[in-house]
């Protein structure tokens, strides 16, 4: 696994997401995959059920959203990458996203972990101590 691929799998990843249907899933995860969309989630198995959950969160191919990712580190066969992603025009919601992602030996994604966070969320325990009620 190398940064190339993963860039190239990151750009696939946004091209599917913007494309109808469900049937180029195939191309980036496998068939056993799972897809966790919050550390406290319970992972989505299998491709039906990827196919299914990818349905029910977009609005669909026409949604309008940009998107930035940075790659932070590759090491064997899991990568790490900010998304930064915007809906809207004029920008109606964002999220900064960290994705953990571990691919099989054809390069596809066998395990997905998204870690979402969005303008207003407050952490755990606030910097400056303030806890918000």
């Amino acid at each position: 696994m190398d940064r190339k691929h993963v860039n190239d799998w990151l750009a696939a990843y946004e091209r599917v997401w913007r494309t109808p249907g469900t049937n180029d899933l195939v191309t980036l995860f496998t068939e056993d995959a799972s897809y966790q969309q919050g550390p406290y989630w319970t992972p989505v198995v299998g491709l039906p059920a990827i196919a299914q959950m990818w349905e029910k969160q977009r609005k669909g191919p026409d949604e309008v959203f940009q998107m930035t990712s940075e790659i932070v580190a590759v090491e064997g066969d899991t990568a790490v990458s900010r998304q930064e992603v915007r809906y809207g025009e004029p920008v109606e919601q964002e999220y900064r996203d960290l994705w953990i992602m571990r691919f099989a030996d054809d390069g596809r994604c066998r395990s997905f972990e998204e870690w979402p966070f969005w303008p207003g969320q407050q952490p755990a325990n606030p910097p400056d101590g303030s806890i918000e009620q």
